[in-house]
């Protein structure tokens, strides 16, 4: 099958075996009119966000969009989900984990809007959940680390006269956590899998670049904080390399960490990378968004 078909029946496994939340946790849907587009209505078609709002002894303010990988084919929501929204709990951030529409049955961009939409609806409850929307950042692993990097150089303004009140807040991330992620559709370090099963088979070369996240870094591009490994088979570190030199070039704050060791899907660390360095990823991230004044001090 290869590493290519091998990841993503990971990921079409853990969208089974992975994805239920802990008991007590609330969601709304992304769409609650229906999703634009859907094929149905089954939960594959309704985008949801988990919700887990910081302790009102913790609370920084900050908020974080969390996207699980997987290929786009499936969703680790529990080591990159629901695991990683407890971690930034533990830490005074309010986590939100998105549940985003898959291939094949969705192609882009409907990923993209469902993480821009939940975005705007983080900033736009930002009163209600104690959230300062000038700090709302999103963070993805693999797949979700490519639709994180997209929602940060692709997003829209507000527009003011907009009929729907959630199209007038605007879906810029404050800040970008990008883990093992999937940067470039383009050249040999491109994920065969997220290809095929984003843009399908064929792609427009025209698409291919559109989703090639580094081509569109620029001085607006939200601050970013990179992880990624050198012993990752399945999406190549020079993806990471490629964003980071992105960012460089447009002088847009970045941090980047690269570890010798560490397989694809290591997570947050601990059981899924026992005794290895990268765990310590987790720690080296929060103390990125204390230098970038995020997580400053509790409310």
């Amino acid at each position: 099958m290869g590493i290519v078909g091998t990841v993503c029946m990971l990921g079409l496994f853990l969208s089974a075996a992975d994805s239920a939340a802990p008991s007590g946790v609330e969601s709304v849907l992304v769409w609650p009119d229906g999703a634009p587009g859907a094929a149905g209505d089954e939960a594959q078609d309704k985008p949801t966000l988990y919700l887990y709002p910081a302790k009102p002894e913790n609370n920084t303010g900050a908020a974080i969009v969390v996207c699980p990988g997987g290929g786009y084919a499936g969703l680790a929501m529990g080591y990159e989900g629901h695991e990683v929204a407890q971690w930034l709990n533990d830490n005074g951030v309010s986590a939100f984990v998105l549940q985003y529409r898959l291939g094949p049955r969705y192609r882009y961009p409907a990923p993209q809007m469902d993480a821009q939409r939940a975005i705007r609806i983080v900033r736009s409850r930002a009163a209600e959940w104690k959230i300062d929307p000038g700090k709302i950042g999103i963070l993805g692993f693999s797949a979700g680390g490519h639709l994180s990097a997209m929602t940060g150089v692709h997003y829209v303004d507000g527009k003011p006269d907009a009929s729907d009140p959630l199209e007038r807040v605007s879906t810029r991330p404050d800040f970008l956590v990008l883990v093992y992620a999937v940067i470039t559709m383009q050249g040999p370090e491109a994920h065969a899998g997220c290809n095929k099963n984003l843009l399908g088979d064929n792609p427009d070369p025209a698409l291919l670049k559109e989703c090639s996240t580094q081509l569109f870094v620029n001085a607006n591009t939200p601050p970013t904080f990179i992880l990624h490994t050198t012993e990752d088979q399945a999406v190549p570190v020079g993806n990471a390399i490629l964003f980071y030199d992105a960012c460089v070039k447009a002088k847009v704050p970045v941090e980047m960490h690269l570890f010798e060791q560490g397989k694809h899907g290591i997570g947050m660390g601990g059981s899924r990378a026992p005794g290895n360095p990268v765990g310590e990823w987790p720690g080296l991230c929060l103390k990125w968004l204390k230098l970038r004044g995020v997580i400053n001090s509790p409310n």
